[in-house]
């Protein structure tokens, strides 16, 4: 067995970690979040050229589970995470590709790392016999994945928080529909109040110690890393059959899926330019514009799931850069597209091209658009985060078609939802966590 990986916290006042141990945590006891002692490096001669998506993860992430107890299982953990295709489709009027995240069971890319999660706390041993509590804070599309990946797992139990009225009426359905060991709670606030209330949580430990818990939120560790493979892939086959780097535009909120992608890069990966598409929420954009990091309350956007004011992965994003914020800058874009715009490029797709995209995607497609204006010919991949049938409301009158609804989630539609309400304080989840461990 290789020697360990260490993780720590990005507030440095944790002690290190083992990976297990950092996946099981959700977040550092100090409250920051979890990341290697350093990225390890890889080359495009380490990968199978025609290994499939889980091959690539299990060679893509070896380096961070090594002289980890669920190391040798990694193989497995990666086949059964990521068995659905991730197409890097071309766009033939642009030469641009989209590279399509939304074929896993919840038709959003949350189901790698959410699958990828529950797969890895399956095989962890627990010390206590009372069920761990999995808390999940989502803007739309996390918590179903969330909920579909730990249905009916034993020893688990799964708390989604969600705005509610804040998620598309699909996005709802979905987040209540499980039952058993899943339970919603629409709080009375927005996203922002719902991960306060998760970090909370988190980090009380008279709460922990009455009641085990964790997170699935892209401050999970066994969240974020799963979601480097796509890219990974995405990346390599396309550096091997054309020669050069492929470019990303990620649609980002809360900066998980982007910052999975730059980590790619960071490793030596054939990954080239990364812009950043944000909604109205403009803490992002106006952050690497040059002004200082403001966090502030989100604004209810077209792009629901991207309606974040305080995204959580700042952190992990300046420790990458070595707290150089002016080095961070220079290496990343990010852009801001209000919701007419999103309109505009939703409709304009479908009657000049025939393409349908999710509101969050149309974000990365505008920007697309703009590069391309501006005479950029650039190999583009556009990050296609969510099926648009789980935006029906939004998508349907602006591309003036019905669209299918892929399987897996017209059967979860068919099934009864229900959320239970909940005021947007800490103290009210702490007690609906203590009750709820005593029924």
């Amino acid at each position: 067995m290789g020697e360990s990986l260490r993780y720590l916290s990005t507030r440095g006042r944790a002690p290190a970690a083992a990976l297990s141990a950092a996946i099981a945590a959700g977040l550092a006891p100090d409250g920051g979040l979890y990341v290697p002692k350093q990225l390890p490096s890889l080359t495009p001669a380490d990968f199978d050229p025609d290994g499939a998506l889980a091959d690539t993860a299990a060679t893509l992430l070896a380096p961070f589970f090594a002289g980890d107890p669920l190391a040798g299982e990694l193989p497995a953990i990666c086949a059964e995470a990521l068995d659905f295709p991730v197409p890097l489709r071309e766009l033939p009027y642009s030469g641009a590709h989209v590279l399509e995240l939304f074929h896993g069971p919840t038709a959003a890319f949350k189901d790698a790392g959410a699958r990828f999660l529950a797969a890895c706390l399956r095989r962890l041993p627990r010390n206590d016999s009372r069920p761990l509590t999995i808390l999940v804070a989502t803007s739309g599309d996390t918590g179903a994945a969330v909920g579909a990946a730990f249905h009916r797992q034993a020893g688990v139990r799964v708390a989604i928080l969600y705005p509610d009225g804040l998620v598309s009426p699909r996005q709802a359905h979905q987040l209540g529909c499980f039952g058993d060991n899943v339970q919603a709670l629409r709080v009375a606030g927005r996203f922002d109040d719902c991960q306060r209330m998760v970090k909370a949580a988190l980090s009380d430990t008279e709460l922990q110690a009455a009641v085990p818990l964790s997170s699935a939120n892209s401050i999970s560790l066994g969240r974020l890393l799963p979601q480097m493979s796509y890219y990974a892939h995405a990346a390599l086959g396309f550096w091997r059959e054309r020669g050069e780097a492929l470019n990303f535009i990620v649609p980002t909120g809360n900066l998980g899926n982007a910052l999975a992608c730059l980590w790619v890069r960071t490793m030596g990966l054939p990954v080239g330019e990364i812009r950043l598409a944000c909604n109205a929420n403009a803490t992002l954009p106006e952050f690497f514009a040059g002004h200082d990091y403001m966090p502030r309350e989100a604004v209810a956007t077209l792009a629901n799931a991207m309606d974040v004011g305080a995204p959580s992965n700042v952190e992990r994003l300046r420790w990458t850069f070595g707290g150089d914020d002016a080095t961070l800058r220079r290496a990343l874009q990010a852009q801001s597209v209000d919701d007419a715009t999103i309109r505009h490029t939703l409709a304009a797709q479908a009657r000049g091209h025939g393409e349908i995209f999710c509101p969050h995607t149309a974000t990365a497609v505008h920007l697309l658009d703009r590069l391309r204006e501006s005479g950029d010919a650039k190999p583009w991949a556009v990050a296609a985060t969510a099926h648009p049938a789980k935006f029906e409301q939004v998508v349907e009158p602006l591309v003036e078609r019905p669209l299918a609804i892929p399987p897996a989630l017209a059967a979860m539609l068919q099934r009864p939802a229900s959320a239970a309400p909940m005021a947007a304080t800490e103290a009210s989840l702490s007690r609906w966590l203590r009750a709820s461990a005593q029924a």
